[in-house]
């Protein structure tokens, strides 16, 4: 995937994770999923005051693919996150991946794409990104072929 790419979905996560919303834990998160296509969905965290009812920005986009019929479709993911300033704007020079459950809820794309998803981690701010193939942030992955 070309820098260009990086470049769109790392924007197009930076600019969804103004809309995060993260009250309690002050850290905003944005992802933004590439398809097929071409196209580009996002997602901003969505906190919850029970903690455990909170969704991701990964789940919030992909939540959004699926609803769409588009699940299969995923080619890369776009994810950055930082605290929250005074404004509710992320700032941070550290790249951010997906925690363990995105992970899982990334792979089950994979599978049902049949491809190794493309993962950007990029800073809030600034130029720091890495890139990572799924199968390597999550090595021996559970999913749809294991219910075979």
């Amino acid at each position: 995937m070309t820098d260009e790419i990086r470049d769109r979905l790392i924007n197009a996560a930076r600019e969804a994770a103004r809309k995060a919303y993260a009250p309690y834990s002050r850290f905003g998160v944005g992802a933004a999923v590439l398809l097929t296509d071409g196209s580009v969905v996002t997602g901003a965290n969505f906190e919850n005051a029970s903690y455990g009812l909170s969704l991701c920005a990964e789940t919030v986009a992909l939540a959004t693919v699926s609803s769409a019929g588009r699940l299969g479709d995923v080619l890369a993911i776009g994810v950055i996150g930082g605290a929250m300033d005074a404004a509710g704007i992320a700032r941070g020079l550290t790249p951010v991946g997906p925690c363990g459950r995105c992970r899982q809820v990334i792979n089950e794309a994979a599978q049902v794409g049949d491809r190794d998803v493309v993962v950007w981690c990029g800073a809030a701010e600034g130029d720091a990104v890495e890139r990572h193939l799924l199968s390597e942030l999550l090595p021996h992955a559970f999913g749809p072929r294991d219910l075979q």
